[in-house]
């Protein structure tokens, strides 16, 4: 009983591994990163830096998302909850590309 009472305390103790926040400027119709590696809960933020707007969204079927129309200053996010490779595409202006591989 005692074993598994220090077994349940290590492991209470034990810190939490914390989702990290990403955060992807857009600038002169593109994104400064074109590669991201993120952990599987980690949050992506893509701010608008440009002074006209974006629409930031997923290529893969596995887990699409559209972020919508965000002005210069706004910034939208997605959490990733799946692992995989993520195609990311402007809906405005489509040379605007970028990759995020997301770990587990």
């Amino acid at each position: 009983m005692k074993t598994s009472l220090i077994v349940i305390a290590a492991c209470v103790a034990l810190p939490a591994m914390a989702a990290q926040e990403h955060v992807v400027p857009q600038k002169d119709k593109s994104f400064v990163s074109k590669t991201l590696a993120v952990k599987v809960g980690d949050k992506v933020s893509f701010r608008n830096d440009d002074t006209f707007s974006h629409n930031i969204f997923s290529l893969t079927d596995e887990m699409p998302f559209d972020l919508g129309t965000y002005a210069q200053g706004q910034t939208k996010s997605v959490v990733f909850s799946k692992p995989g490779k993520f195609e990311i595409e402007c809906a405005i202006h489509p040379e605007m590309r970028m990759v995020i591989n997301v770990a587990p």
